[in-house]
C-alpha cells in the first residue's frame, strides 16, 4: 500500500488500524492486566511479607513457597490453599496465577529470579487509563522487508527495564529494508508469539522524543517462502515498562537501535509525560 492509494483503501486500513488499537489498550487496562500490577516484589530465601498480597513468601531450590494466616486463602487452578502452599520451580519467563478476592497474584521468574506481581483491579494506574497516544495510521509506513535465518538461532543477552536484570532470547535470523528507499536498515528477530512469527524489540530517532526511551515493539507475521516480511510501523507498540515501574521488559540488541525517525505507532504513554 502507498500514500497514492485511493481514499476508500487508506479509509479501510485506518479503520482495521483503529480497531486493532482498541484492541490492545483493552487488553493492557483488562481488570488483571499490567495497569493492575501494584508491586513488583523479588522473592529471597528468608520469609517477606507485602502489603499488597496475602502470606508470606519466599524461595528456593525447591521454588517459591507461600505460608498464609489463619483466614486467607488464594486459589491455584480452581483449588482453594490454606496455610502453607509450594509453588515449585517456575520456569524462566514461566509464571502462576493465584486468585485472591478481586485480584490475582502472578508468581514468575525473570533474569533467573523468582517473583511475585500482585494485580488489583482498583489500581489508580488502570481506572484512570485513557488510552495510548499514537502517530496517526500512514500506510508509507508498511515497509516490505527481508528476513535471512541465521544457520543456527544465536543466543543473545539484552538488558531489561530493571537494572541489574538480564533476558536471553534465540534470535533466529536478521530482517534487512528500506524505508522510501533510504539507507539499508536492519533489526535482529526474536520469535514471536504465532508459530514461525516473529518479534523486533527497537529504538529510532524518536525514542525518548515523541516516544518510549527505552524499547518499541513490532510483530511481525511469518515470512513467505522467500523470505519476504511485511514490516507495519504503524503497529509498533509499547511493552509495559513504558506504563509501569513493575515490568521487567527487554530492552533491543545494540544492533537494533535504528539511526533514523520511525514516526509510526505508538506515542510515549500519558503515565510517563512530565506534570506541569
Amino acid at each position: 500500500m502507498t500514500v497514492q492509494d485511493s481514499p476508500t483503501r487508506i479509509e479501510t486500513f485506518a479503520a482495521a488500524w483503529e480497531a486493532w488499537h482498541r484492541r490492545k489498550d483493552s487488553a493492557l487496562a483488562h481488570e488483571h492486566g499490567f495497569l493492575a500490577v501494584t508491586g513488583l516484589h523479588w522473592l529471597a530465601p528468608d520469609p517477606q511479607r507485602f502489603p499488597d498480597a496475602p502470606g508470606t513468601w519466599s524461595t528456593g531450590h525447591d521454588g517459591v513457597t507461600v505460608v498464609l494466616d489463619e483466614g486467607e486463602e488464594l486459589v491455584v487452578d480452581g483449588t482453594a490453599v490454606r496455610g502453607r502452599h509450594r509453588f515449585g520451580v517456575i520456569p524462566e519467563r514461566g509464571g502462576v496465577n493465584a486468585v485472591w478476592g478481586d485480584a490475582v497474584i502472578e508468581i514468575a521468574k525473570r533474569g533467573g529470579l523468582d517473583l511475585i506481581r500482585p494485580r488489583h483491579p482498583e489500581h489508580p494506574l488502570r481506572t484512570e487509563f485513557t488510552g495510548t497516544p499514537a502517530y496517526a495510521p500512514d500506510p508509507r509506513w508498511v515497509v516490505t522487508g527481508t528476513y535471512t535465518p541465521f544457520p543456527q538461532p544465536r543466543p543473545i543477552t539484552v538488558g531489561a527495564a530493571v537494572e541489574g536484570l538480564q533476558h536471553v532470547y534465540d534470535a533466529p535470523g536478521r530482517i534487512r529494508f528500506r524505508i522510501d528507499d533510504g539507507q539499508a536498515l536492519g533489526l535482529t528477530a526474536f520469535n514471536g508469539h504465532a508459530p514461525g512469527s516473529l518479534m523486533v524489540l527497537f529504538t529510532d530517532a524518536t525514542s525518548g522524543v515523541t516516544t518510549y526511551a527505552a524499547s518499541r515493539a513490532l510483530q511481525v507475521e511469518a515470512p513467505g517462502p522467500d523470505g519476504t516480511v511485511v514490516l507495519d510501523f504503524n503497529r509498533a507498540t509499547n511493552l509495559p515498562c513504558a506504563y509501569t515501574d513493575f515490568a521487567t521488559c527487554p530492552l533491543p540488541p545494540a544492533e537494533n537501535r535504528l539511526p533514523v525517525a520511525i514516526e509510526a505507532g505508538e506515542k510515549l504513554p500519558h503515565e510517563r509525560k512530565p506534570i506541569a
